[in-house]
């Protein structure tokens, strides 16, 4: 058995980037414990605990994309991906807000460095969580009045700082800001959490740790530092890596195809240890010796693996493209964006079809198979995951323009 779980184990850890990789992977690994620990209670909670979140500050995995002059890691993003994953393997929930904190962090570098230090530098406790919704910036001396009702905040019970993304922003004068390209101009706002007034509303099937509740701002005041126009922030950023020239979305659409990735490892690794002792009802001998569970065994591993192989290929293709030119092509884009889409879903069907397998065994609460069954089924409902996405690189390849929004 345990020969079984090390192959298994060395399948999903293919290193992208291996020596940026490893000692975080350990990190993880050390933690995984506390993580699986806590998850029941964060399910019950609809927050990350306390405990859970002290770990993950102490282990400082809220700052792999931070920024280094803003006390960050600027972790490449190949390894950002195998972290992601691994901690997903443990826990979907809190792959989602780490892998969401952490593009929500990236804003450091495009804000001036004593406004990045205000909000980073001097906590190392410090979130920042946004998601999205309706807001508007009026331009007033000195900075903006904010008003905006935002939802799907993942992580906004445990975030310092929140920010608004301002789809229409007026200047004094009542009139409709446009930007250089005749578009409205779209303002992310940055303020303290607690100026914002949450709504608990996060009751939900899956990822209920990451506590992705709502918040309300009326005509708060936030500087003109405070903010940045997301149409030109790359292209005036302070800090050359090339984290910051990358396009969020991908991202988004790699991290979060990590997690259903992770969470898919996960419950192979549940399921591997299951099929050695489950003899199901009238049967004398345990699952792992029926050749049917062997031949959905042997395919899952093969679906799971050739998915995260795909998508790996893509983000490497990708973070060659940023490092050589300081950004990524279309077709680097469409690339990521068509494998994760499909990691996230190839990931689903193998959760599915060894949940089946599982029997009755899978369906108690106590058992490590339905939280990650209901996780993974809500991680490819999300933005990231959505089927519609095969219809825009299918389009692009078919002569169609980009659909620039999703990639």
């Amino acid at each position: 058995m345990n020969d079984v779980l090390a192959r298994s184990g060395a399948a999903a850890t293919v290193a992208a980037d291996d020596a940026g990789a490893a000692p975080w992977l350990d990190r993880v690994a050390a933690l995984g414990p506390v993580l699986e620990a806590a998850a029941p209670e964060a399910d019950k909670a609809r927050r990350l605990t306390a405990a859970a979140m002290a770990a993950l500050h102490e282990a400082r995995l809220f700052r792999l994309l931070l920024p280094v002059d803003a006390g960050g890691e600027e972790m490449a993003l190949p390894a950002f991906f195998e972290v992601i994953e691994a901690l997903a393997r443990h826990d979907g929930s809190t792959a989602w807000c780490v892998c969401q904190g952490n593009g929500c962090a990236m804003t450091a570098a495009y804000l001036d460095a004593p406004v990045a230090e205000a909000i980073w530098g001097g906590d190392p406790a410090a979130v920042l969580a946004w998601g999205p919704g309706k807001a508007e910036a009026v331009a007033v001396e000195g900075g903006y009045r904010v008003t905006a009702r935002s939802s799907f905040v993942s992580g906004s019970n445990h975030a310092t700082w929140l920010a608004a993304h301002c789809g229409t922003v007026r200047d004094g004068n009542g009139e409709i800001r446009l930007g250089p390209d005749g578009e409205p101009e779209n303002r992310t706002a940055v303020f303290p959490a607690h100026q914002a007034a949450l709504t608990a509303n996060w009751d939900v099937v899956g990822l209920r740790g990451t506590g992705s509740d709502s918040f309300a701002v009326d005509a708060l005041f936030v500087p003109e530092e405070y903010t940045v126009v997301r149409a030109t922030m790359m292209a005036r950023r302070r800090n050359p890596s090339p984290i910051y020239g990358f396009p969020q979305m991908a991202i988004y659409a790699m991290g979060f195809a990590a997690t259903a990735l992770g969470i898919a490892r996960g419950f192979m690794d549940a399921f591997l240890v299951l099929a050695q002792e489950k003899k199901p009802r009238l049967v004398s001998e345990p699952i792992c010796d029926n050749p049917v569970v062997q031949d959905e065994v042997a395919r899952a591993e093969a679906r799971l693996a050739a998915a995260r192989a795909y998508l790996v290929a893509a983000l490497e293709r990708g973070w060659r493209e940023a490092e050589a030119s300081d950004e990524v092509s279309i077709e680097g884009r469409m690339a990521i964006r068509l494998a994760g889409t499909h990691a996230t879903h190839e990931a689903k069907a193998v959760v599915d079809t060894l949940f089946d397998t599982g029997g009755t065994s899978a369906v108690f609460a106590a058992a490590p198979f339905e939280r990650r069954f209901r996780d993974i089924h809500t991680v490819a409902l999300q933005i990231q995951g959505r089927k519609t996405h095969y219809r825009t690189v299918g389009a692009w390849l078919l002569g169609h323009p980009p659909d620039m929004a999703v990639i």
